[in-house]
């Protein structure tokens, strides 16, 4: 494996033509970086590089496809392409030599699964901390939810997707249930529970519900090789 991802040439002596090549040292690849310009100067280029100079050398690669433009990474070019002979005058002008083309190993991901793999987690692995953020509880609402997930750890309940945590809501809702928690857990008002309900409902409107289920993304699925040694790019579709 390459220990630099080529990215162009200097002219460092003077003699019109790039002799000295630029390199990103892989050993310090993990510094942050910013890719800016005006509209068609290359920046969407410049990240397929990137990515593909990574697969090449084994990393695997995690992109946001904003613009959907960056998919066009799976699909290698063609020499029977109008700009087959400009690609290769500007390889020749900025000292890449061995120009040819290939395409990167790629995995589709989707929130809605539509334009790929769906991205999912459950309700348990994301918790109630993240949970009450991403619903905006108050102190005491989100209180309630702390109470719901450890009555559910407590009882073995798996809560995989909205309608577990509402079905749960439900259950300690019944008063001779909510009675009883409150003595073991703490005070659960029936305000709160309401409360989050109606957060849970607005929640499966804006389509929520895509994005909690099973088989649940974990990290690994992202970080993937393949048999001869490439890093796998994974696309997240954000358009």
């Amino acid at each position: 494996m390459a220990d630099s991802i080529f990215i162009g040439g200097a002219d460092a002596n003077g003699t019109g033509k790039p002799d000295v090549a630029q390199e990103l040292l892989l050993k310090i690849a993990n510094r942050h970086g910013l890719v800016a310009g005006a509209t068609g100067t290359g920046k969407t280029v410049t990240l397929q590089i990137l990515a593909q100079g990574f697969s090449d050398a084994g990393v695997p690669v995690f992109c946001a496809d904003v613009k959907g433009d960056l998919s066009g990474i799976c699909v290698p070019g063609s020499e029977k392409h109008p700009l087959h002979p400009k690609l290769v005058s500007r390889a020749e002008k900025i000292g890449l030599a061995d120009y040819s083309y290939s395409g990167a190993p790629t995995i589709f991901w989707d929130l809605f699964g539509e334009k790929g793999h769906p991205v999912r987690t459950t309700i348990s692995e994301m918790g109630p901390l993240l949970l009450s953020r991403l619903m905006g509880l108050t102190d005491a609402q989100e209180g309630v939810l702390n109470i719901a997930f450890e009555y559910a750890d407590d009882n073995g309940l798996l809560l995989l997707d909205l309608k577990d945590l509402r079905k749960l809501l439900a259950h300690m809702g019944d008063k001779e249930i909510r009675d009883e928690l409150s003595k073991e857990y703490g005070n659960i008002a029936s305000a709160s529970l309401g409360a989050l309900q109606r957060n849970l409902l607005v929640m499966e409107r804006e389509g929520a519900e895509h994005f909690f289920g099973e088989p649940a993304l974990e990290l690994p699925d992202m970080m993937r090789t393949t048999t001869d040694g490439r890093g796998i790019v994974s696309v997240l579709d954000s358009t």
